[in-house]
């Protein structure tokens, strides 16, 4: 390309330097101009011809690639590769030019394939997490990995440029260096072994219910890492954990739950036990209004009738025989009561229960699943039953159980005439 310049420089009879230094300087704007118009030509033609035939399929996915840039980046590679290949032919009489030519396109086309291959990587994570798997097998952990693999062979590749040393010499002098670069990367290495264990396991998802007490985490999971785990709390504050302390530390995932569709109530109802006894007629005649235990009560009055004849019991005492208790008819009525609920969850285990009588009282204990995980509807459903069972325990004679102190306490579960003598 020089000796063509020189060729058309030299008729005009100027001195052999300043034919030279013309001819050197016009062949450089040259590689510059067509650089140039490669640049033009990649961005602007093939770039975004490629773009627009993105934009326009049918797939949505790949439209990532469009918006993320990707592929604009190869632009900027055009112009390196035309210097890196016009370069040598121009400065061919200065080898030392020739070398730091060849030396700077290979360094700039090396870091813009790492930054093109890294935006890549971007995209692919980006239309990956657009799939459901993506929320039981984050890989972001993994793309993490090659990134620091791809940015660490590039640093060496530009290393043995720099220094004009093979890259392999590099690679040999690393096996003195292991245990250096074992304390290096040690928390990425740690993180990535965390990682694996945690999506071959399937221990955790992006997604996920957790809560760490230890860490004050209690919240969804939103981006599993190489090296941490970030989790946006209720309080919508994010926590940010190392990735090995989902392997090292005990946590709680509420993905079971979600994943069955049903949340567990277990709550109990802690009623006075002085207010336990017998029912009489008048409160059976009373009970058997009540719509949920009509039948029930029916259904046990004789029952409880055949068995006290048949083994010849007076009845005129309620202590002998089998009679009907208040508290007894309340859990027949509450089982019946949630039974009848459309939000709980027939299903799943269904328990109304007495638990061992303790100084606050004889706990009921209720032990269903409702038909729905929403917070804010769980939470709903819960308080609504335990309204109307507070309300309901006095239909049957019963006093709920509350520790205040002093005469307050006694006033609140004694009636009014034991109340009174109560002292101050």
């Amino acid at each position: 390309m020089l000796d063509a310049i020189l060729d058309l420089i030299q008729p005009f009879g100027l001195s052999d330097n300043l034919t030279f230094g013309i001819a050197v300087a016009a062949a450089f704007l040259g590689v510059l101009a067509l650089a140039f118009l490669a640049y033009l030509f990649t961005r602007y033609v093939i770039v975004a011809t490629l773009a627009r035939a993105i934009m326009r399929s049918e797939s949505q996915r790949d439209d990532t690639f469009a918006k993320m840039k990707v592929f604009s980046r190869l632009s900027h590679a055009a112009p390196a590769a035309v210097i890196y290949a016009l370069g040598p032919a121009v400065f061919a009489p200065f080898p030392v030019a020739v070398q730091a030519i060849e030396t700077a396109s290979l360094l700039y086309l090396t870091l813009m394939i790492v930054l093109f291959i890294d935006a890549l990587m971007n995209a692919g994570l980006a239309i990956y997490r657009t799939y459901e798997i993506s929320k039981t097998f984050p890989i972001m952990s993994f793309v993490q990995i090659a990134k620091l693999l791809l940015y660490f062979f590039g640093a060496i590749t530009v290393l043995s440029l720099v220094l004009g040393q093979s890259p392999f010499g590099f690679f040999a002098g690393l096996g003195a260096m292991t245990a250096v670069l074992m304390l290096v990367f040690k928390d990425p290495i740690l993180g990535f072994v965390a990682g694996i264990q945690l999506s071959a396991n399937r221990m955790v998802s992006v997604g996920d219910w957790i809560e760490m007490p230890q860490f004050s985490v209690d919240g969804d999971i939103i981006e599993i890492g190489l090296t941490t785990v970030k989790i946006r709390n209720f309080d919508k504050t994010i926590t940010t954990i190392p990735t090995q302390s989902l392997i090292n530390d005990s946590f709680k995932n509420w993905r079971g739950m979600q994943e069955t569709g049903g949340r567990r109530i277990k709550r109990a109802i802690h009623l006075d036990v002085s207010s336990v006894k017998f029912c009489d007629a008048e409160m059976l005649a009373r009970f058997s209004k009540i719509q949920y235990i009509a039948d029930y009560i029916a259904a046990k009055k004789t029952e409880l009738s055949a068995f006290n004849t048949s083994a010849g019991v007076d009845t005129s005492t309620l202590v002998n025989g089998r009679h009907l208790t208040n508290i007894g008819t309340f859990r027949a009525y509450i089982e019946a009561y949630l039974r009848a609920h459309p939000k709980i969850s027939d299903t799943f285990t269904f328990l109304v229960r007495q638990l061992k009588p303790t100084e606050n009282g004889l706990p009921i204990e209720i032990y269903v699943f409702t038909t729905t995980t929403d917070w804010i509807e769980y939470e709903s459903i819960q308080s609504d039953i335990f309204d109307h069972l507070f309300a309901a325990a006095p239909e049957f004679d019963l006093r709920l159980f509350q520790n205040p102190t002093g005469g307050d306490f006694a006033r609140l579960n004694l009636p009014k005439s034991a109340a009174s003598k109560v002292p101050e």
